[in-house]
């Protein structure tokens, strides 16, 4: 068996699909890539049991072939390489030739047998339970940029671990929280034909923002599985299984003091207000007043404390209101594209909800942060 490739178009496509390998895991199978070579085209596999990445390139061999390839060596190999075409033979001893103009390397390989399965959506079978959408990449990256800091890190709630996917009549609506920070943004351009709830893992998140652009992505969703195909690539990844909390509930009615404020601002100050809110409480304190909030935060491990105020525009009672510094900061860091926001407030205890100013067009975006209590 034998067959050559462009050892660029090789290194590009390895790039893309080498995030799904994992670091460490107890089974070392794993860490190799799945090569498939049928029909002239070169399949190549990866997965970690939760994602699996797949993309195709175009050969020249009339023979069809399986093997399991050590995915980090390889892709190290191909890398190091400038560009040339790279010469694939198999010999009897599950050794794989690699041979350009100038070198010849030799790796192992094994047989695909043991290598995991990886599920295949939406081209085979039974399509009557896949409910499919088709997305801008760039909205996508952009509801991901959005949301994924509110995704939670605690194991004990495994559904907030993820971001919510709602398909209903309003939209798509994204929506991630951690029980601290909420974000919920909907795209009211995409108009599916279904209302349905899906939870997508983080990990899933994480590695297809990095490859998302402004080419058309075709999601297809079953009770267990999303797949997300891009122009040359597909993540497939297992759905989280438990139900997501209701966002809505947490969301308050009665927010009626609005304060608007000029993002960049108040975000500079509360990036200096970090400076001197302690470690152990990261608490920055808001007073908020008709035209002006004094933003500060006290240290008194160390003795340090500073105060800075910011001009606003505020239509309620004085307030005086805590937030964690760290969590404010998070928010504002995504939302700074604005030029004004708006903050929603009731009093010091309720959740506190951000909003942009100006509404972007087929768009919602609400934030949502919940105080923390100050010493009186």
């Amino acid at each position: 068996m034998e067959f050559k490739v462009n050892s660029k178009e090789l290194e590009k496509l390895l790039g893309k699909i080498i995030p799904a390998v994992p670091t460490r895991t107890p089974m070392p199978i794993l860490e190799n890539f799945l090569f498939e070579v049928k029909d002239g085209l070169l399949t190549i596999y990866a997965t970690d049991l939760e994602i699996s990445l797949k993309s195709s390139l175009n050969i020249v061999t009339d023979e069809n072939v399986k093997l399991v390839v050590p995915a980090r060596l390889l892709n190290d190999i191909v890398r190091s390489l400038k560009d040339t075409t790279i010469h694939f033979k198999l010999t009897a001893n599950k050794k794989i030739n690699l041979t350009t103009d100038t070198g010849k390397y030799t790796i192992g390989y094994l047989d695909p047998e043991e290598f995991p399965e990886i599920p295949s959506i939406g081209t085979e079978g039974n399509t009557k339970d896949i409910n499919e959408v088709v997305i801008n990449g760039m909205e996508l990256k952009e509801a991901f940029d959005k949301c994924s800091f509110a995704m939670s890190k605690e194991e004990m709630r495994p559904a907030m671990m993820g971001t919510l996917f709602e398909f209903g009549e309003e939209g798509l609506r994204f929506v991630a929280t951690d029980g601290h920070r909420l974000v919920n943004i909907c795209k009211k351009n995409i108009k599916p034909n279904f209302n349905q709830q899906y939870v997508v893992p983080e990990r899933a998140v994480s590695v297809l923002s990095k490859v998302l652009d402004e080419k058309e992505v075709k999601m297809h969703l079953t009770k267990s599985y999303i797949s997300f195909k891009l122009n040359d690539i597909e993540l497939i990844s297992r759905l989280i299984a438990q139900k997501y909390p209701d966002y809505a509930s947490v969301i308050p009615l009665e927010n009626e003091f609005l304060m608007k404020v000029n993002a960049k601002e108040i975000h500079e100050s509360i990036k200096r207000m970090m400076l001197f809110s302690t470690s152990s409480t990261r608490r920055v304190k808001f007073s908020i007043k008709k035209e002006t909030v004094d933003i500060s935060a006290e240290d008194l491990d160390i003795g340090a404390s500073g105060e800075e105020k910011v001009p606003c525009n505020y239509n309620g009672d004085d307030l005086d209101i805590g937030f964690n510094s760290a969590y404010v900061n998070d928010i504002l860091n995504h939302i700074s594209s604005e030029e004004e926001i708006t903050f929603k407030l009731h009093s010091p205890t309720k959740a506190v909800i951000i909003e942009p100013v100006e509404k972007k067009e087929n768009q919602d975006l609400l934030m949502l942060l919940m105080p923390v209590r100050l010493n009186t």
